[in-house]
């Protein structure tokens, strides 16, 4: 959703410029910024934004730069005349230029005329805002190229590790029988061995991951998969790393070996770098 947007057109008397930012935002907060002139056109304005940009934080503002010998403020004659006659009769031997420069700056001494907006000249505007949007867009559309990059990578690393961490089942099951024996040696106590057999088949279901792998899989391939629609996709990828997330804790739950929970960690460490991604995804 992070993006800018900027456009600009020259008048015969005045530049128009407009830009627009956008951040993250779980829904479209839209902000808008016009000179006085424009304030008629807010409501178009806000409806043509929230068209195109469904989501993110949105700032939408435009600024007028005067080129021609236009201005909308004139002299109050009357109302300056009074007050430099006012000055006089205070002080009678003041310099009349530096009255002059004192009563254009009392109130009222300026008179600005409400300018109507000239419906050819918004027409120029609108077209303006349509290309900061299509502008926008574009900026999005190659941040989000960026983050497709960097999401089958961080997905790649999971995968790898989830592979790395099948490399210790053999060796964590022969830990465990081998603990266990020597507990039950330590006790000095008489095991029925029939029974034990049955203590450690279910001990070691318990400890058993291929579940949890195979989900984890299933979840990554999803998300990958969800990467390329074209429907906005930001919330669905949200929920399906929250899937993945369960997936990988039970296996850390379970793991019950050293290196498999730093492979763990890592896989973690991946996915929350993914979560923080997933927030700037329409």
């Amino acid at each position: 959703m992070t993006g800018f947007g900027k456009a600009g057109v020259q008048l015969p008397l005045k530049k128009i410029t407009v830009e627009i930012k956008s951040l993250n935002s779980k829904n479209l907060d839209l902000s808008v910024r016009l000179p006085q002139p424009y304030k008629e056109k807010e409501l178009e304005i806000r409806n043509l934004i929230a068209q195109k940009l469904e989501r993110g934080k949105v700032e939408c503002s435009v600024y007028i730069e005067v080129t021609g010998e236009e201005t909308s403020a004139t002299i109050n004659a009357p109302i300056v005349k009074a007050y430099i006659a006012q000055m006089k009769n205070i002080i009678p031997d003041a310099d009349a230029t530096e009255l002059m420069k004192m009563a254009v700056r009392m109130p009222d001494a300026l008179k600005v005329e409400r300018c109507e907006l000239d419906e050819q000249e918004w027409h120029e505007i609108e077209k303006v805002l349509q290309q900061a949007i299509v502008n926008i867009n574009d900026f999005r559309k190659q941040e989000g190229e960026k983050l497709g990059n960097d999401f089958n990578q961080r997905i790649n690393n999971i995968k790898t590790f989830m592979h790395e961490v099948a490399s210790y089942e053999n060796e964590r099951i022969t830990n465990v029988k081998e603990r266990l024996q020597q507990n039950l040696k330590e006790l000095e106590v008489v095991v029925d061995e029939t029974r034990y057999a049955q203590e450690i088949i279910y001990y070691i279901e318990k400890l058993d991951i291929n579940e949890e792998k195979v989900r984890l899989t299933n979840h990554l391939d999803y998300f990958l998969e969800t990467m390329q629609t074209a429907e906005n996709s930001g919330r669905k990828l949200g929920f399906i790393a929250q899937e993945m997330g369960r997936e990988i804790n039970t296996m850390g739950s379970k793991s019950n070996h050293a290196e498999m929970q730093k492979l763990v960690v890592k896989m973690k460490d991946e996915l929350e770098k993914i979560k923080e991604q997933v927030l700037n995804i329409l």
